[in-house]
């Protein structure tokens, strides 16, 4: 039970960038991106990434045969944005997202050990 709540942790935290994939103007409001950028559509395309992520969160959930792939999708997308942030000096726009990956981490390492290490 603990390892689906932690999967269902994970999918609560790429929920928001992912509803940019089907509420566009989500991506002005969490990323102080307008609408008329060049960069929007590629934030667009990012979001329909993200609710992938989330979907496979909510895979893993369900069927435990997924989820060691699940494990390094999602590791690669939290610790890629938390890698890419650091490198370019934290950027305060970006803060939140940051803090909630981090939040996110304590999720990603108890559905790794299990996925990887547990019996």
């Amino acid at each position: 039970m603990a390892e689906r709540i932690a999967w269902i942790i994970l999918a609560l935290v790429h929920l928001m960038p992912a509803l940019a994939a089907i509420v566009p103007s989500t991506i002005s409001r969490l990323y102080g991106v307008d609408a008329g950028s060049p960069v929007f559509p590629l934030l667009h395309h990012r979001a329909a990434l993200f609710a992938v992520i989330l979907l496979v969160c909510v895979w893993a959930a369900v069927d435990p045969a997924v989820r060691q792939l699940a494990v390094v999708a999602v590791a690669v997308s939290m610790l890629s944005f938390l890698a890419i942030y650091l490198a370019n000096g934290q950027p305060a726009s970006l803060r939140i997202i940051a803090l909630v990956d981090l939040v996110g981490l304590p999720a990603l390492a108890f559905v790794a050990w299990r996925a990887f290490f547990s019996a």
